[in-house]
């Protein structure tokens, strides 16, 4: 019994074992959608977005992210994942001249905007371009990112809930069980050059099945996509 109790103890204090990622060295292909739960246009989109879950290139040179808008949750139903940084990101993509207006679903692929989804393409291309190297570790909920190229960048950092599902009671889907996957939970930037470290404590928890982290960099103030990478933590 004892030597049954000191196995369990060293289990129980055993670390956790660190998340190691990066990016090829050529340009990934990051997948945006913009999409609401009060919107019955997106539900085909929100499942298109999922079904990249059995593609072989996902999170090595492809990584899909899902921002829930929040400007239609006065329209009868609050959708408990939007936010409104995410719609000011993509009234900033109008700005910056990437999409022509907002509106979901909205979809952008390497910061363009890709309307061929709405004529029933479905294949998405990979870049071939080669650039810098993105590597990153994530041990103890300290991420540490470090990239080959020497310049300055904003380091984007996504939290992503995949496997989450809700039951609409109003709005447009009222009545409906919508499955969703990639969305983004929360959403972090720091400013630097090379390398950068931070701590997420206190993930969030919206009852997904995985949870992955997503990383990219931009240049500063702008939102067009250099390089990203992404991985399951939990």
């Amino acid at each position: 019994m004892t030597r049954l109790l000191l196995c369990l103890v060293c289990l129980l204090s055993s670390p956790v074992w660190a998340v190691e990622f990066s990016s090829s060295k050529q340009q990934a292909t990051v997948v945006e959608l913009y999409t609401s739960e009060g919107c019955s246009s997106c539900p085909p989109a929100d499942h298109w977005l999922s079904s990249l879950k059995s593609d072989s290139r996902l999170f090595k040179t492809l990584i899909p992210m899902a921002f829930h808008v929040d400007y239609w949750d006065e329209l009868g139903w609050p959708d408990r994942f939007a936010s409104k940084q995410f719609s000011q990101r993509q009234r900033k993509l109008v700005q910056q001249g990437l999409i022509s207006q907002v509106y979901t679903p909205g979809l952008v692929v390497n910061s363009q905007e890709w309307r061929g989804w709405f004529n029933g393409e479905r294949e998405l291309a990979l870049i071939t371009e080669p650039v810098g190297q993105l590597t990153a570790q994530y041990d103890d909920n300290e991420l540490v990112v470090k990239f080959s190229e020497q310049q300055q960048y904003e380091l984007n950092v996504a939290v992503l809930g995949m496997g989450l599902a809700t039951e609409v009671k109003a709005g447009e889907n009222r009545g409906r069980h919508l499955q969703h996957d990639f969305v983004v939970l929360e959403l972090y930037q720091q400013a630097g050059a090379a390398e950068w470290r931070m701590v997420l404590d206190d993930l969030p928890e919206q009852g997904q099945q995985q949870t992955v982290l997503a990383i990219w960099l931009t240049k500063p103030g702008s939102l067009q996509v250099i390089q990203a990478a992404a991985a399951v933590i939990d």
